[in-house]
């Protein structure tokens, strides 16, 4: 997982930290001469648009004046930068970490602690330098709209001159950066499960319980015990199908007289 979360830090910081756009406008005063058809404004990372300035037709005496951009948003460009800046050298200190000293990282169960509260905190980070800079992208787009930039230009508002856009700035890579903050921000969130594990706090949680007796129910032997009336196994079976017993104590035909019995073993001999 951390060689995903370098290459997904690797296009967030790049696509936004890299970025340079620019923008043409068209100035067509009354007099053609004064005019400018190609009015060409740059702007780059991190986005201090208020020090950046253009040089515009006045469509007055062949003069021109100095205008600025509106807006600061090198913060939130900034804080996005720098998570995932920092997000890409943890994940290659851990990476180094799981390879070389993983015995060393399980040891008293700190180094799992310690990634598990570090991945909590870039999670949060992650959430909201995107957030932050999803909208400070949207302000970069409303202050570099040529339309909006036209505005500043009081030569577009006098009668006779003419002022258009040429082309927007292309945005495509800034919008590639926001989705790559979000996809930095769902990768660590499911790395959270993964370290929390490591911890060991839910493996107590985990196992299952021991197996209980069966315990013997009434009417049946229970486990270990002898049926008292079953046959023995490999005994004397005496059968007693054959042998009936009278009401006067004796056996009858087939039994065992009592009164025919040796009274003793002398008798006997």
């Amino acid at each position: 997982m951390d060689v995903a979360n370098q290459i997904f830090a690797i296009f967030a910081f790049s696509t936004c930290g890299s970025y340079s756009g620019s923008f043409r406008m068209s100035v067509e005063c009354k007099n053609r001469s004064e005019s400018d058809l190609k009015l060409d404004v740059g702007f780059e990372y991190p986005f201090r648009l208020h020090q950046v300035y253009f040089n515009a037709p006045t469509c007055k005496n062949s003069l021109t004046d100095r205008f600025f951009l509106v807006g600061d948003y090198s913060s939130s460009a900034e804080f996005f930068v720098t998570i995932a800046v920092f997000a890409f050298l943890y994940s290659m200190a851990a990476l180094s970490v799981y390879v070389f000293a993983f015995e060393k990282y399980r040891e008293n169960n700190k180094g799992p602690l310690i990634d598990f509260g570090v991945t909590c905190v870039f999670t949060f980070m992650w959430l909201v330098s995107s957030a932050a800079w999803a909208k400070g992208l949207s302000d970069v787009k409303t202050a570099t709209d040529p339309e909006k930039v036209l505005e500043l230009i009081p030569a577009c508002e006098q009668e006779g001159n003419r002022c258009r856009e040429v082309h927007d700035p292309v945005m495509s890579g800034l919008n590639t950066s926001v989705v790559f903050g979000f996809l930095n921000l769902i990768l660590w969130a499911g790395n959270l499960w993964f370290v929390f594990k490591e911890t060991g706090i839910v493996a107590p949680f985990m196992r299952q319980p021991p197996a209980q007796e069966k315990q013997p129910q009434f009417g049946q032997p229970g486990y270990g015990q002898q049926d008292p009336y079953a046959a023995p196994q490999g005994g004397y079976q005496p059968d007693y199908s054959q042998q009936g017993y009278n009401q006067g104590g004796e056996y009858g035909q087939g039994g065992y007289d009592q009164q025919a019995a040796p009274t003793s073993f002398s008798n006997q001999m």
